[in-house]
């Protein structure tokens, strides 16, 4: 198999829960886990490594299915809990309706709802300039998500791909189980030893590594007869969509290629459901409340339920032309459209040649010229 077909690269550091507006360390870890290999999986490995050597890597298509599974959507049914208080308060409804979308697997309203819609239309711009993969960075999906479903949607994936499997994780239980907790241990020392993290965002992390970890630790990874019919469904599902490669993103433009990844996106969480975790049952079971609002800024509180634990963390939200943003969004979707090189003026916007002829003078109609 050749390089191509065998590995795909993904910046781990973007990938997200998709409840949750922060970036988290949580796919990296994993990824260094489970980066790919060609003997069994040795655990020595990952306890050798060093906490300054963290970084992104490359694997196998199959590798990032099971890596979201373990990194977006560890998510066990639980008893309907009673609302947090301040539910009904603006602020914390407003979070609570950004979950939506994702539910109904319509990508293109996750985006709308999340940005302005001035930013939005800049955001659209800077997608067709190549400057821009928002919100890809904000969803349990790859930023190279074109290159992914070009591995997927290749002539021959699903034997490529099983036999990928079968070469690395096939029947690997014992390993993936010790890797797991490896993994738990080093993720929450790596966390432990980074600076440029504020506390809150610390302990949510170290929660999130705790809960994935343990549920890694049983999960049904190496099971081959759950892969080869998830194999089947997320080709079939690339292939629908008609993307294969980052520059087909860049011509169909963001809302296009948001409403052809719409379906893959189901086809995913349908995927996930057959190693017995829902991401609808998390959405469904997501609770947020006010912990305070001064003005134009609100502090939200979001639980939900991941692999057994209640994940709990603080987000802030502002407000903007009349409705609440993720803070950090907001932040973030700004720098971008900053550093993104400005789009080209119109031709029609150039300066003519020669003085434009004066207009011609208004017919006698009996009204005054419009804007007069």
């Amino acid at each position: 198999m050749s390089d191509t077909g065998r590995q795909h690269a993904w910046n781990y550091e973007n990938l997200t829960f998709s409840t949750v507006p922060e970036r988290t360390v949580v796919a990296r870890l994993a990824a260094n886990a489970f980066r790919q290999q060609d003997a069994p999986i040795d655990q020595g490995n990952i306890v050798r490594m060093s906490l300054s050597t963290v970084r992104a890597g490359r694997f196998q298509s199959i590798a990032w299915v099971l890596l979201a599974a373990l990194c977006a959507s560890s998510c066990q049914r639980s008893d309907t809990a009673a609302a947090l208080p301040g539910a009904t308060a603006e602020p914390a409804a407003a979070m609570q309706s950004m979950t939506m979308p994702l539910r109904r697997n319509d990508l293109v309203a996750y985006a709308r709802i999340r940005v302005t819609p001035a930013q939005y239309t800049q955001l659209e711009a800077a997608w067709r300039s190549g400057a821009s993969r928002w919100p890809l960075t904000e969803l349990p999906l790859p930023n190279e998500v074109g290159n992914l479903l070009g591995t997927l949607s290749a002539p021959g994936a699903e034997r490529q791909l099983q036999q990928a499997f079968d070469a690395q994780l096939a029947g690997q239980a014992q390993g993936i189980r010790q890797a797991a907790q490896s993994l738990g241990q080093f993720g929450v020392q790596y966390l432990r030893s980074r600076n440029d993290y504020q506390p809150e965002q610390r302990a949510h992390y170290v929660q999130l590594v705790d809960a994935l970890s343990a549920w890694a630790a049983t999960a049904p990874l190496a099971d081959r007869a759950r892969a080869k019919a998830s194999i089947t469904d997320l080709v079939t599902a690339a292939r629908a969509t008609g993307i294969g490669s980052d520059a087909d993103l860049q011509r169909l433009g963001m809302e296009e290629s948001l409403r052809r990844l719409g379906p893959f996106w189901a086809a995913a969480k349908q995927v996930l459901e057959r190693y017995d975790l829902s991401l609808d049952t998390s959405l469904d079971a997501l609770r947020t409340g006010l912990i305070k609002q001064e003005g134009e800024r609100a502090q939200v509180r979001l639980r939900y339920p991941l692999a057994a634990h209640d994940i709990d963390l603080t987000i802030a939200l502002i407000k903007r032309e009349g409705h609440w943003y993720p803070q950090q969004t907001q932040d973030e979707v700004q720098a971008l459209l900053s550093a993104a090189p400005a789009a080209p003026l119109p031709d029609a916007a150039a300066a003519p040649d020669t003085p434009p002829a004066a207009p011609a003078p208004p017919a006698a109609t009996g009204q005054r010229p419009a804007g007069r």
